[in-house]
Parts: C-alpha cells; sequence; structure tokens
C-alpha cells in the first residue's frame, strides 16, 4: 500500500497534525503512508486565491507519483482536486469531500466548523456542485488562522461553534481544516455529538480503496 497525504500548505506543524492522524491508519509497515507538505506554498490556504496557487503544485505532483495507491489532498476547500483525478491514474481524494460523506452516511444533517467566513463561500461551492448543500445544517466560522487551529487554545472556540451549530440541527459536526483533527475527541466528548475529523474520513477510504484494489477489484475513486 503507498498512499501520499498532501498538506497543500508549508506550515510543519499542521503536517505533523495531519501525519499523528495518519498513524492510526499505518499497518506493519510504517511507509504504507507518506505525509508532506509543500514547501513554496503559502502557510495557510485562507483564500481562493492560495487555493488557486496550490492548484498546479498539487496536479504536477499527482502526475508525477505514479506509483501511489490513493493521494489526499488534506485542505478542507479540497484545492486542485479535480486537476489531480485528472492527472493521476489511481483514486484522489479531498478531506473536504470525504468528511462531509462520512457524516452524511451516519446522519440526516450535519454541521461544519470552518476556519473563517471567507472559507464558508469557497466550502458551499464544492457542497453544491455535490448536491449536498441542502444537508448542510450550517457553517459556524471561528475566525482563527490555519497556524492557530493546531492550538489547544482553539478548543473553545470550536465548542462554542458546535453549540451554535446543534442549535441549528446539525446531527454531527466537521472540523473544517486538516489542522482541527486532533481536537475531535475532546470535542465530541462536551458536545455528545459525532465529531469528524477530516484527514481521518479520507485516510479512511483511502485504505479502504487500496485494499479493495488488493484483492483485484476495481479502486473505489469518488465520493459521490
Amino acid at each position: 500500500m503507498a498512499i501520499l497525504i498532501v498538506n497543500p500548505n508549508a506550515n510543519p506543524a499542521v503536517t505533523s497534525a495531519i501525519d499523528a492522524t495518519a498513524e492510526a491508519f499505518r499497518p506493519a509497515s510504517p511507509d504504507a503512508i507518506e505525509v508532506i507538505d509543500l514547501p513554496d506554498a503559502p502557510f495557510g490556504i485562507e483564500s481562493q486565491r492560495d487555493a488557486d496557487l496550490v492548484a498546479p503544485m498539487l496536479s504536477r505532483l499527482a502526475a508525477e507519483r505514479q506509483d501511489l495507491d490513493g493521494l489526499i489532498v488534506a485542505c478542507f476547500s479540497d484545492p486542485g482536486v479535480p486537476g489531480c483525478r485528472e492527472a493521476a491514474p489511481y483514486p484522489v481524494w479531498g478531506i473536504g469531500e470525504a468528511s462531509v460523506m462520512t457524516a452524511l452516511a451516519r446522519v440526516e444533517s450535519a454541521g461544519v466548523i470552518a476556519l473563517s467566513e471567507s472559507a464558508i463561500a469557497r466550502h458551499y461551492r464544492i457542497w453544491r456542485r455535490l448536491g449536498i448543500a441542502s444537508r448542510i445544517a450550517g457553517e459556524v466560522a471561528v475566525d482563527l488562522h490555519v497556524a492557530d487551529s493546531v492550538d489547544g487554545a482553539a478548543l473553545p472556540r470550536l465548542e462554542a461553534a458546535g453549540q451554535t451549530l446543534i442549535a441549528r440541527g446539525a446531527e454531527a459536526l466537521i472540523l473544517g481544516c486538516a489542522g482541527m483533527g486532533h481536537h475531535a475527541a475532546a470535542l465530541e466528548a462536551r458536545l455528545g455529538r459525532p465529531v469528524i475529523d477530516p484527514v481521518a474520513a479520507a485516510t479512511g477510504l483511502a485504505v479502504a480503496s487500496a485494499l479493495t484494489a488488493s484483492r483485484g477489484l476495481a479502486p473505489i475513486r469518488t465520493v459521490l
């Protein structure tokens, strides 16, 4: 199994958080799931311009790495995912798509905890494209930078946002940034609702796809 998870920013703290999530999915071989970042990328994906900037970097990487069983783009806005899917002969997963479909497989309506108001607009373009916008109870921004999402001080803001979304009818909560994942267990305990770590959701699907392909069956290629 060879799965590559790409943090499409240059923040090593976020890359470390992603790698910690991936560790639970690694089988006997420690090299089965590799986690990297993009040194020439912005420090965080915090605008459409940032997302557009990294898209060609990701597409080139997908085309160059012909040895993979799967590629995960670990940014909730799923930058460059369509281009990567054109370039790669293997499945490509965006953590935004993967986390929402994981949540909606469990509940009828889910809410998203976003980093910023500007991120919400990017996300809703994805939800409308996928035809699931009506099942998103809402998104609430916590007004943090990507670098701050990793910090333990972010937890009270995430909890407050989760409470707002539950009041709006969210039956599950989705963490809208790759760096937030390590808060999932504490937040689920505090709020009493399923909390979806987007990196874990995408990694679980990528591993399942690779195992399916190893049995001689066609790999799972898309979430929707």
